[in-house]
């Protein structure tokens, strides 16, 4: 099965094209998970934060087609914490998630496949042997350095039925001092990564007519979002900055296409922290706060679902 065929089908099973991000920030992490035996150590940290997720996978599981990692939270703790990574993402996959990695990876050459085939495909050991490293279903790509930094990663999604969502134009307050700036072509510098991407993404396309080959656009950009889902029809989107950065559900209608698909939606401060302040945090039990995540997932479905609906009466759930 193409991957991206996987994210459909889950998302018409749950009616629900939204992505949970797993950004663990020990600061914001209920007190009721930290109290550990040698709190202070990198291990204490990676136990934590594989608890935690390990607690948030069983309650989206049902309720979500897929949750989103962000690397930076996992790295920073160094090898405990890419540990923990690897954990969860074995987790998240035992109970039939899509996986995307948000890593930004990126560089030429055999970097770029090095980084391809650890993330994404697979790797050779001392015995001769090709294994799956990291093993996520989607990773997310930068595509600065261009075409040839780009083309390993499309080849080994080939490969291994994977997934990559390239940089097009992120939610980012200050994404238009680079993005928006004008080339020789008349195009924004997003819109021409849009064009490359639409030119990758034929060939990889799934069942439902999507391709694997995907963008981020963000969720604050709504505008812009028009013309880049006519530019990159079959790509699927990967949306950033719903909730906590300020974009709504009707922000992210663009993103669609009339079928209903065509786009997940990332929240990850919305689901994990936002809706509690810092005194609830640190004096609530796991079982209420996990009910407050259940609400959190439960409200955004609602408002995406219902704008969705509302605009896209045709649409496949």
């Amino acid at each position: 099965m193409n991957v991206v065929d996987k994210l459909i089908e889950r998302t018409i099973k749950t009616k629900n094209p939204t992505v949970v991000g797993l950004d663990p920030d020990i600061g914001k992490i209920p007190a009721c998970y930290k109290d550990c035996e040698n709190g202070n150590t990198l291990l204490a940290a990676a136990e934590v934060i594989f608890e935690f997720n390990r607690d948030i996978i069983d309650i989206v599981c049902e309720f979500v087609p897929a949750v989103k990692l962000q690397m930076a939270f996992y790295e920073k703790y160094g090898s405990y914490g890419v540990a923990a990574f690897e954990k969860t993402v074995a987790y998240a996959k035992s109970k039939d998630l899509v996986v995307i990695e948000d890593a930004k990876r990126n560089d030429i050459g055999n970097t770029a496949k090095a980084y391809a085939d650890g993330h994404l495909g697979k790797v050779e050991t001392p015995g001769g042997l090709c294994v799956s490293s990291f093993d996520v279903d989607f990773l997310t790509v930068t595509p600065f350095l261009g075409s040839e930094s780009l083309d390993p990663f499309a080849d080994v999604c080939r490969e291994n039925d994977k997934g990559i969502f390239v940089l097009v134009k992120t939610s980012n307050t200050s994404s238009g001092e680079i993005q928006d700036v004008i080339t020789k072509d008349g195009l924004t510098i997003s819109q021409s990564i849009a064009e490359y991407v639409a030119m990758k993404a034929d060939g990889f396309s799934g069942k439902y007519g999507y391709s694997s080959i995907g963008a981020v656009v963000g969720a604050t950009y709504p505008e812009e979002a028009v013309k880049l889902r006519k530019t990159m029809p079959k790509s699927y989107f990967l949306v950033p900055g719903y909730g906590a950065q300020g974009g709504g559900a009707k922000d992210v209608l663009p993103c669609f296409n009339p079928d209903g698909l065509g786009a997940v939606i990332n929240s990850s401060r919305g689901i994990l922290y936002s809706h509690m302040s810092d005194e609830e945090r640190n004096s609530c039990s796991k079982e209420e706060y996990l009910n407050r995540v259940r609400n959190a997932i439960a409200k955004m479905q609602r408002d995406i679902y219902t704008v969705l609906k509302s605009s896209y009466p045709e649409m496949v759930y």
